[in-house]
């Protein structure tokens, strides 16, 4: 009888560490997806710093985004790094301009699982860090023009997955809206001179809302697997940034058709 009872408490024991091993290797996984996507448009700018015509014309779009998520938490992180240049002219197509940007987005996403699974929400918010710069080649005074600002922005997505023909395919719209922020702006009549050597602050740092400088960003795309890990994903990414602070006016738009390639994997983080 000791025995037996000597058996079943080392068969507990087993049992239990081998449930204690399996809940800390699920606690510790991490699936991460990663996406490359390169694409091009149309891209309007406006910048009356530096002239008050609108300009027009192609640009290019690099776009990387680095979803993070372990299975049992709710929350998960996303990253997306966005690099952008135009060549833009008027509308008599005599002046020039070049615009480029970097935008980091940083943010939390609350998950929920919806219809069988087939169907997934996130909402939270990303914070969205830009530098970037708008060149003008017919300018001799003050020819080009800095761009800086800091946002918060409450984002929301919504994923559905279903089949075409017996094809797994994931449909998937991101929308990201300003909230408040920081932005680096001259005042009007101002030179960087003035500013950057001689020192003469004129109001330079900026809060902003979503009154003056509204921001519009989405992207909708389509995925569909070419083997157990990697997929490709192409959409649209639309992001239309504008400001209106120190008596200036900017407006940067662009539209772009995306292609490239999703990779997943897991990550299973050792713990001693």
């Amino acid at each position: 009888m000791k025995t037996i009872n000597r058996t079943l408490f080392v068969l507990a024991l087993m049992l239990s560490a081998t449930s204690a091993t399996s809940q800390t290797a699920t606690d510790s996984l991490r699936i991460s997806t990663v996406s490359h996507m390169v694409g091009g448009g149309a891209s309007q700018v406006l910048d009356t710093y530096l002239s008050a015509e609108h300009f027009s014309g192609p640009g290019v779009t690099y776009l990387c985004t680095v979803e993070r998520q372990r299975p049992q938490r709710r929350w998960g992180t996303v990253m997306e790094h966005e690099v952008n240049f135009s060549s833009v002219s008027d509308r008599t197509d005599q002046r020039d301009e070049l615009e480029g940007a970097y935008n980091f987005y940083w943010g939390r996403l609350r998950r929920w699982q919806l219809l069988d699974n087939h169907l997934t929400l996130q909402a939270g918010g990303m914070a969205n860090a830009s530098l970037g710069f708008i060149y003008n080649s017919s300018n001799s005074n003050n020819p080009a023009q800095a761009r800086a600002h800091l946002n918060l922005m409450p984002t929301g997505v919504a994923s559905y997955r279903f089949s075409v023909m017996r094809h797994p395919v994931v449909a998937r719209y991101e929308l990201a809206l300003p909230l408040a922020g920081v932005m680096f702006s001259p005042n009007y009549g101002q030179t960087y001179y003035e500013t950057f050597v001689r020192g003469d602050y004129d109001g330079n740092v900026r809060l902003t809302t979503f009154v003056s400088a509204p921001e519009f960003r989405q992207m909708l795309t389509l995925e569909t697997p070419l083997s157990a890990s990697i997929a490709l994903r192409i959409g649209y990414l639309g992001n239309y940034q504008q400001f209106h602070v120190n008596h200036l006016k900017q407006h940067v738009y662009t539209h772009r058709f995306m292609v490239g390639i999703t990779r997943r994997f897991s990550i299973i983080s050792r713990r001693l």
